[in-house]
């Protein structure tokens, strides 16, 4: 499933990767991948900004505003059957 592109808070350092490998294992999208022994950002439209990746990562690689941006507006949304709750394109405070 894809959300909003180009509005996703999430942020990958390589540098600080070690390769654990936690991130592809917590998040619920395949927003990351393994390659060469580390991690690599394989569909960053994927993010739904949950924040599991950056809670797990020990070497603080990743961040992200979790519960917060477009992605989180259009879930609540869905869930609350209302539709989106944030409109980036008014310059909204989402995203």
């Amino acid at each position: 499933m894809k959300y909003l592109e180009g509005v996703v808070t999430l942020e990958f350092d390589e540098a600080r990767c070690n390769g654990c490998g936690m991130c592809t294992r917590v998040c619920p999208h395949t927003v990351f991948r393994m390659e060469n022994k580390r991690a690599v950002v394989a569909d960053r439209g994927a993010c739904m900004e949950c924040g599991a990746c950056a809670r797990n990562c020990a070497p603080e690689a990743i961040r992200v505003r979790a519960g917060v941006g477009c992605a989180a507006g259009v879930l609540i949304g869905l869930l609350k059957r209302t539709g989106p709750t944030c409109d980036c394109s008014r310059g909204s405070t989402c995203c």
